[in-house]
């Protein structure tokens, strides 16, 4: 319905996925991670979208399993998108199993959902060894995870955002880390990326 803009694409994930101050700080830091490893990881990206920032780490990982909710952005997403390590899936990750892999990336997808369906993701994610979080979130201090109905909005008009290690989600990790914050001009927060 282009109520993210995008009025020229067939799909559009946002300027959050076309900003060159957003994306690019984000691609050299997952990038940075992705080529330390000897042996290249699988990685599963839940909310792949349009692809526009993802298709950058293909060539950096063993396997990259892409997936969406979106079943006609998945079959655009499989006729765009080919490599010989890249699958597309059609999956609700709140519902459905989850992949198997090495290392998650969930970009901008938990702000769009209700605390019940973040639970449910969050109760699959210790089957990865990595989880790569970034959410869109105000700036400064916050009362995480205020509930919200699934959609379009996300938790920021409540001057909230998600954070996975407080309640209600208490997400048990060996190590959090901050890898990157880049605070946006127009004074609506900013997008905050972590590995747990």
């Amino acid at each position: 319905m282009k109520l993210w803009g995008g009025n020229k694409f067939d799909f559009y994930s946002g300027i959050g996925s076309y900003r060159s101050d957003i994306i690019h700080p984000y691609i050299d830091v997952v990038t940075s991670f992705l080529i330390s490893f000897k042996n290249p990881l699988t990685v599963c990206d839940l909310g792949c979208g349009d692809f526009n920032v993802r298709k950058e780490f293909v060539k950096h990982t063993k396997n990259y399993i892409a997936v969406d909710i979106v079943a006609d952005l998945i079959t655009y997403n499989k006729e765009k998108f080919k490599e010989e390590n890249l699958e597309f899936h059609c999956l609700d990750i709140a519902v459905d199993d989850l992949p198997s892999g090495d290392c998650v990336l969930l970009r901008q997808v938990l702000q769009h959902l209700s605390n019940a369906e973040v639970q449910s993701i969050v109760n699959k994610l210790s089957d990865f060894k990595y989880v790569i979080v970034t959410e869109h979130i105000p700036e400064g201090d916050f009362i995480p995870n205020n509930d919200i109905i699934s959609g379009q909005g996300i938790r920021l008009k409540k001057e909230s955002g998600v954070h996975l290690s407080a309640l209600p989600f208490n997400f048990k990790v060996k190590e959090e880390k901050r890898l990157l914050s880049v605070v946006l001009d127009n004074g609506k927060g900013c997008y905050s990326n972590y590995i747990l």
